[in-house]
């Protein structure tokens, strides 16, 4: 008996979607053939984001996306192939309502109904107001997330959670982790948010399965993010901050994580590399 198509989804922070056709992005992202393509740091209007789409071979797809209210900022889009059923972009917080940080659609598929979310959680920046916007954001995901399990549970469906987190998990995600223990992207106190989700590193697991360890093997890395300042990208100094997260039954159903970091500095289209999984 044939084996069903497989449902591929990729995330990817483009770092700004016109700076990223320019540079091939787009033309990575159409010769990879996904389903579902989740984008974080779009960094355009309806109209730009558009424009860069039809001139690309992406332009079948169906968009959605959730622009910053300041242009040129943040910005969350899901192009999918089968048309969205629903497309929500409240996270239940209105501080957060035109920031460009989360959109959730709702597809079928041929595993059942998924939502699937790209979300961009704020950089952040240790001991200022910048870091406690992002832990009310964090506060706020997680209450949706929650939520989301519950909804998903009622319509015996799944949920798959991607984006950039701009939180590296555990010291296997985090070249550098001594040095950084102190800083924006690996405070104990954001790390914490993850334990709840996946479970603390060798603990009991969390209610979401983080795929990209799961599936990516035990570390260091794979790495998703890289400085283009100095050496880090050629001495693979990165950090793991980008994700996809899935209830466990979606889980089950992964069978591939691959991050698809460039061959060289000269060819990379974003400071992130896509992260793609494959489920059957």
């Amino acid at each position: 008996m044939a084996r069903k198509a497989p449902l591929v989804v990729i995330t990817a922070n483009v770092n700004g979607i016109r700076a990223a056709a320019r540079r091939g992005g787009l033309d990575w992202l159409t010769d990879a053939r996904a389903d579902l393509i989740c984008l974080q740091e779009v960094r355009a209007t309806h109209e730009q984001t558009h424009e860069q789409l039809q001139g690309s071979g992406l332009s079948t797809f169906h968009v959605a996306h959730s622009p910053a209210a300041a242009l040129g900022r943040n910005g969350v889009a899901v192009l999918s192939r089968m048309k969205p059923d629903e497309v929500r972009t409240d996270i239940g917080d209105l501080a957060f309502a035109d920031q460009g940080r989360w959109i959730e659609v709702d597809v079928d598929t041929a595993l059942g109904p998924v939502t699937v979310v790209s979300a961009y959680i704020h950089t952040g920046e240790a001991d200022t107001p910048k870091q406690e916007e992002k832990f009310r954001f964090l506060d706020a995901m997680d209450r949706r997330l929650a939520a989301l399990r519950r909804r998903a549970s009622r319509r015996k469906g799944h949920v798959l959670v991607t984006g950039d987190f701009n939180v590296a998990h555990a010291e296997v995600d985090i070249k550098n982790w001594r040095a950084n223990r102190d800083k924006a992207g690996f405070l104990s106190e954001e790390r914490a948010y993850l334990d709840r989700w996946f479970g603390a590193p060798g603990g009991k697991p969390g209610p979401w399965h983080d795929l990209g360890r799961r599936l990516g093997g035990p570390g260091p890395g794979p790495y998703t993010w890289w400085s283009w300042r100095g050496r880090g990208f050629d001495t693979d100094g990165g950090w793991r901050i980008d994700y996809q997260v899935a209830t466990p039954g979606l889980a089950e159903r992964a069978e591939s994580a691959v991050v698809g970091k460039a061959p060289a500095y000269a060819e990379r289209w974003s400071d992130h590399a896509p992260l793609t999984v494959t489920f059957r």
